[in-house]
């Protein structure tokens, strides 16, 4: 399998079925394509009708949206953990996902993915932080009913955690205060071996997206 993703630094799409794939040892070989690339849309639709990353090649299927690839990856390996196996904490894992996917746009249209971003508090507008609300409430309600086998959102790693990474990324670049359960989860985030090798390779790359800093001009980097 080939997975195509954009910057490690921005890309929070790509991080997605990445770091699933990643934290679960499911193989593939990974293809950047820079955000800013001149070509990036031609050689995105030479793969995706979408255009756009994360891209997933298995064979002779081409999956787009990290929660269709999340699905896929489900289905090609039942074992790996993409879901958790119990039917009311996999039924609540799907629902967390897909109101990830779909939701809380008001927070990552001001807040966006900058992990080489030193962590320095920001303001941001009520909307934006009613979805923080709205997303800390969901963690504590997963924990509490499932969360007792590990540090995650459903004890183990599934693809909840990976579809909310990109979140516990901005609580804490942007130094947004949230209460000791959720600022748990976050570290447990920040401290999983295969987001940190993610972030390692964002923290190298050079190619700065004014749309992602929120300091532009200025690009603050730790």
């Amino acid at each position: 399998m080939r997975l195509i993703i954009g910057n490690k630094n921005y890309s929070s799409w790509s991080l997605r079925p990445w770091l699933a794939m990643t934290a679960l040892d499911i193989p593939f070989e990974e293809e950047l394509v820079p955000l800013d690339a001149p070509d990036f849309k031609d050689r995105l639709r030479e793969r995706s009708p979408a255009g756009k990353v994360p891209v997933l090649i298995d064979g002779e299927a081409v999956v787009w949206e990290s929660s269709a690839i999340l699905e896929h990856l489900a289905e090609r390996f039942p074992d790996k953990g993409i879901w958790p196996a119990e039917p009311a904490a996999r039924a609540c894992a799907r629902s967390l996902a897909t109101e990830m996917h779909n939701g809380f746009g008001a927070l990552r249209s001001v807040a966006p993915m900058n992990l080489w971003r030193p962590v320095e508090p920001r303001a941001f507008p009520d909307e934006a932080m009613k979805d923080v609300r709205r997303i800390v409430r969901r963690w504590g309600e997963a924990r509490a009913r499932f969360g007792a086998g590990g540090d995650f959102l459903f004890g183990a790693f599934s693809g909840a955690d990976a579809m909310y990474a990109p979140v516990a990324t901005r609580l804490r670049t942007y130094a947004i205060e949230i209460d000791p359960v959720a600022a748990a989860y976050v570290e447990a985030i920040h401290c999983h071996p295969a987001f940190v090798a993610w972030k390692e390779a964002a923290l190298k790359e050079t190619g700065a997206l004014a749309e992602d800093e929120v300091d532009w001009p200025v690009v603050k980097r730790v």
